[in-house]
């Protein structure tokens, strides 16, 4: 899809990690881009250095969404590329016993709900707002394209790991949405795909000490270190600029495939 100063992109998680690096990319190529994101503090930071607009915005609250939605439309005019970065990542098992007490524990109910809320509700959220803008739109390509979806899953959809129940299933329900959305969309001109991001580094793993870092960074097999969110948004704009690309699940991990544990 051709893109000018013109084109106007939505950003959710567009504070920190992917989200601000796909943030910076857009803007760094003309379009006018909205953040949003919980944190105000750094969101507006972002925004005032890209010559973007921050909003903050509930991804899991439909009137949230909608209103935030609003604000931009007025800045920026309708919206032609979405990319969804906002997620959070939690770690329990589904079941397990403690070893100070020998009890048997169960997840918590609430924990995964919201995992999933955040991840998967809020992803669709504003997907199907987002995209109820764009089909009432002018086609911007000879094909009648009209506006570009990105999703953020994870290869954790695919290769959830031991205590990521409630992370595996939020970016699995990602992945699978993918195709029907695009199936959904294909006759307004709106494509959707979704990038698997492997192991980046993101301020989710930056917080960790240095030698975990070094040892998630050694299980890559090509190239051996953890991804950089650039690399992440570099793929974001191939999307955008390949029309033929539309309904794939992309993995980006250098060939990593996750252990059990």
């Amino acid at each position: 899809m051709k893109i000018d100063s013109e084109t106007a992109a939505v950003v959710t998680g567009g504070a920190s990690g992917l989200g601000e690096a796909s943030a910076r990319a857009l803007a760094a190529t003309g379009l006018k881009v909205a953040i949003f994101d919980m944190n105000a503090d750094r969101g507006h930071q972002v925004a005032s250095e890209i010559s973007g607009l921050f909003v903050q915005a509930d991804v899991t609250s439909s009137d949230s969404v909608a209103s935030g939605l609003e604000i931009a439309r007025t800045a920026h005019g309708q919206e032609r590329v979405l990319i969804n970065c906002a997620g959070i990542a939690i770690g329990e098992k589904t079941a397990s016993i403690d070893k100070k007490t020998g009890e048997a524990r169960y997840h918590d109910l609430a924990t995964f709900q919201k995992t999933i809320a955040v991840n998967l509700v809020g992803t669709f959220n504003m997907i199907s707002k987002c995209a109820a803008g764009m089909i009432t739109t002018e086609p911007v390509t000879l094909d009648g394209g009209r506006g570009v979806i990105i999703n953020t899953a994870s290869i954790a959809g695919t290769d959830g790991q031991i205590g990521q129940v409630a992370y595996a299933a939020s970016k699995g329900g990602v992945i699978g949405m993918t195709l029907p959305i695009a199936r959904d969309l294909m006759r307004d001109g709106v494509r959707c795909c979704t990038i698997m991001p492997g192991l980046f580094n993101t301020p989710m793993v930056a917080g960790l000490p240095e030698d975990v870092c070094a040892a998630l960074a050694a299980n890559v097999p090509f190239p051996a270190r953890l991804g950089e969110p650039s690399e992440y948004a570099k793929l974001a704009l191939a999307i955008i600029d390949n029309d033929m690309l539309n309904a794939e699940c992309i993995r980006l991990d250098g060939a990593l495939r996750m252990a059990p544990r």
